[in-house]
């Protein structure tokens, strides 16, 4: 009772996806903070192993539910058993990852539920909070944290008065931290039939096609990211260029996605991706907290732009005021000269 839930979301592979990952090592620190246990539900088909790749992110209760029609994912039914498990078990905290599934099944679960829910946070964190006009105060609510009104200002949500308190986090805001592999955690199979009914299964999912990935910065160590700054497409040219002789990707602003300079699957921030490099390499950006939400958290930051005043040298660990189309062939020019 009054613990803090994660949903798991089951990949193609049968694995716990990286954003449930993320999710859980952030509910175990949540749980620490609240001096409750983090409890976690897995849906889906053939999950005899997944507790393996669940408990060791410090997960005390694991539900299960394990039915060859819950593969692959339906809105439905998993709405159905999340709801009637959150009525039983009514949770403190519930978070969920902002994928297309977690969009899809939160909102249904939360307005089942009737509670609050704020979709794409980048923090959340625990805290109090006193009314202005009844003076009443709450303890221990969730502070849900994420930039509101195109981004000019950061906003922290809270859910007095309904419970579970929900949010939704995209992938690669939280860092995924393993507690313990021998971690002990209790695992309860769900009896899914008293869960679901046959008007669960009423939409039949007949073929499906799945197109792989072609681009993946997530993981790269290096980014090379452009902004309208930049200047052209043919400018885009040279971001590739260093990115190739440093062992990158090449990134994106928004606004250079919509000046048509680079594909959306490379954009960065509130409405792209998040990532987390050891070397983020920002030309031509100005630095606006959409973009920031999504880079900020790596290791290292230069920023190349011919404006002082630009938003993203404050958060720069080294930055260099010039023209990108000069001082990006200077960088490619020097790193082959002085790299074996």
């Amino acid at each position: 009772m009054n613990n803090v839930f994660v949903y798991c979301e089951i990949t193609e592979e049968g694995n716990v996806a990286e954003v449930s990952q993320e999710l859980l090592s952030k509910g175990r620190k949540l749980a620490n903070d609240l001096g409750v246990q983090l409890e976690a539900v897995a849906i889906g088909s053939k999950l005899s192993e997944i507790a393996q790749q669940i408990i060791p992110y410090g997960v005390d209760f694991l539900h299960i539910a394990d039915d060859e029609r819950l593969f692959p994912y339906a809105t439905l039914p998993h709405a159905a058993i999340l709801i009637k498990l959150f009525e039983e078990k009514k949770p403190e905290i519930a978070i969920v990852g902002a994928s297309s599934i977690g969009r899809d099944l939160a909102p249904r679960v939360a307005s089942a539920l009737r509670c609050g829910l704020t979709a794409d946070c980048t923090s959340l964190e625990i805290g109090d909070h006193t009314e202005p006009k009844t003076k009443q105060e709450y303890k221990n609510l969730l502070y849900q944290i994420r930039p509101a009104f195109g981004g000019n200002i950061i906003a922290t949500i809270i859910n007095p008065d309904t419970r579970p308190q929900m949010a939704t986090v995209r992938e690669g805001v939280m860092k995924k931290e393993i507690v313990s592999d021998a971690y002990k955690g209790i695992v309860n199979n769900l009896e899914v039939d008293s869960y679901v009914d046959e008007i669960h299964f009423i939409v039949k999912i007949i073929e499906r096609h799945i197109e792989a990935q072609k681009i993946n910065i997530k993981g790269a160590p290096i980014i090379v990211a452009g902004g309208y700054g930049v200047g052209s497409k043919e400018n885009f040219a040279l971001l590739h260029e260093l990115a190739d002789v440093l062992g990158g990707e090449v990134g994106a602003s928004r606004a250079a996605v919509d000046a048509g300079y680079t594909v959306h699957e490379r954009q960065i921030g509130q409405t792209g991706i998040t990532v987390r490099p050891k070397l983020y390499i920002a030309c031509g950006i100005s630095g606006a907290v959409q973009h920031r939400a999504g880079m900020d958290q790596s290791s290292q930051i230069i920023s190349i732009n011919n404006d002082p005043a630009a938003p993203i040298n404050q958060i720069a660990d080294y930055t260099v005021i010039g023209d990108v189309s000069e001082v990006i062939p200077k960088m490619i020019k020097y790193y082959k000269l002085n790299s074996k």
